[in-house]
């Protein structure tokens, strides 16, 4: 009533969340308008859940942590992580995962650790995925790989 339903659809989904959270809007985050958002429960969104399913098939990266936050602690802790990317193909660029971590794993991450990601060549869009089944030999291999495009 009385144009309600306009406003909501005015609203966007990163200004919702900027307003629910705002240690997770893009300024906190210290990230420009381009940089992706986070979505409030990406088990809601079909979205999130097609972009998951195609980064969990995504090439291998590797990814500096630089920061991340907790979003929820309901059973297991949903957190968004930043990461510094560098690709095999000597791309580099910033990306945020939105993950869901035991305890454990949650008490283990640190600024600067460097963890296996996934993320979409053909998309680019700063998202990534932890790449916990990725090999640790085929990693190694990326290590190198990437280290030997340095010294270039």
């Amino acid at each position: 009533m009385f144009g309600w339903k306009k406003k909501l659809n005015d609203l966007k989904l990163t200004d919702l969340m900027a307003q629910l959270r705002p240690d997770l809007s893009r300024e906190s985050l210290g990230v420009g308008p381009d940089f992706p958002g986070v979505a409030p429960n990406p088990l809601l969104s079909s979205d999130a859940r097609k972009r998951n399913a195609e980064l969990r098939a995504g090439a291998l990266a590797l990814g500096v942590l630089v920061n991340w936050r907790e979003v929820s602690s309901d059973g297991s802790p949903r957190v968004v992580l930043m990461f510094d990317v560098e690709t095999a193909g000597g791309i580099s660029f910033r990306g945020i995962a939105d993950e869901d971590l035991t305890i454990t794993e949650l008490t283990r991450l640190a600024p600067g650790q460097t963890l296996p990601v996934r993320y979409r060549p053909a998309v680019m869009d700063h998202y990534v995925a932890l790449a916990r089944d990725a090999d640790p030999a085929h990693v190694q291999r990326l290590s190198d790989e990437i280290a030997s495009l340095k010294r270039t």
